[in-house]
């Protein structure tokens, strides 16, 4: 990459919003992953509108991170420009609306609705992710998703063109929808929710919560569940019964806690996280006859 990059992305950018060469491990929950050539902070749509526009028109690689709980950087890190929307984190309410900005953590969005007695995002309560990652993905837990209750969303195309899709529009389904199909950014999510006893909607948020620290390996780095839920089966028990727990490459282990998760017990690196999947995946094809697909998203360079 070359200085005309940088010098096109200041035209409308603040300089200390752009990182050149940025270990992308300090955004990523596994807390690993190689260099972003350069890492772009936009503190406005218009901000992000001009990346995008950019990327598309000189053609340069542009890849969206949100806050990297469900996502795995290879060590050999991100060419081009990786969009981060961290200064885009605003939740505003108006009624029994709560608008959300990309970047906030869709706990604390769940955390707002407690605060406004609104209920419907109790689900959310321990998920990880930003609101944009849980768009993407139809985040969901204990018995609820965001399909449930989202009434729009504002996207950004790959072109740098500003949308809004209906929650119908945006197809959501498990662990799917058409935004990652066409590759949007998400800008905005509004959901919709209905107003709620403050008692009620704290007891039932308490109760998942508990629930996750009893389950899950909250301990140490992760990148949360890291494998779809199998037709017919459950992939931490299929793991679970393939005598994988605390399998170890690296410092990258099958947690003990949660075979569905696996943790950084130290110094793991991309590599070994990618080597150990491909290992799981390999041993429960061969005891079970069941092929374990990817949840969490593998990118950048080896």
């Amino acid at each position: 990459m070359t200085d005309w990059i940088y010098d096109a992305l200041t035209k409308t950018i603040p300089e200390d919003k752009i990182l050149i060469n940025e270990p992308l491990k300090h955004y990523t929950h596994t807390r690993t992953g190689g260099i972003a050539d350069y890492l772009v902070l936009p503190a406005t749509y218009e901000e992000a509108q001009h990346v995008a526009a950019l990327a598309h028109n000189e053609n340069i690689p542009l890849t969206m991170l949100g806050n990297g709980s469900n996502l795995i950087v290879r060590d050999g890190g991100i060419r081009g420009i990786v969009l981060h929307f961290l200064h885009l984190d605003a939740i505003e309410q108006d009624g029994n609306l709560l608008m959300a900005q990309s970047g906030a953590p869709i706990i604390d969005v769940s955390q707002r609705a407690l605060s406004e007695h609104l209920t419907g995002l109790e689900f959310a309560c321990g998920i990880p992710g930003s609101v944009g990652g849980a768009l993407v993905m139809n985040a969901g837990a204990y018995g609820g998703e965001v399909s449930n209750v989202l009434k729009h969303a504002k996207l950004l195309t790959l072109e740098g063109v500003i949308i809004t899709l209906t929650n119908e529009e945006l197809e959501l389904s498990y662990r799917s929808s058409v935004i990652s199909k066409k590759h949007y950014i998400v800008l905005e999510a509004v959901f919709e929710l209905e107003v709620g006893d403050v008692t009620a909607i704290r007891a039932k948020m308490d109760e998942l919560t508990h629930l996750r620290e009893l389950k899950q390996p909250l301990e140490y780095p992760s990148c949360g569940s890291v494998f779809k839920r199998p037709p017919n089966h459950f992939a931490g028990k299929l793991i679970q019964d393939s005598g994988l727990q605390q399998t170890r490459i690296g410092d990258a282990e099958v947690s003990e806690k949660h075979a569905g998760f696996i943790v950084n017990r130290g110094n793991a690196t991309a590599t070994d996280y990618v080597s150990l999947i491909q290992h799981i995946q390999k041993t429960v094809s061969t005891k079970f006859n069941v092929d374990l697909h990817t949840e969490v998203k593998i990118i950048g360079e080896d």
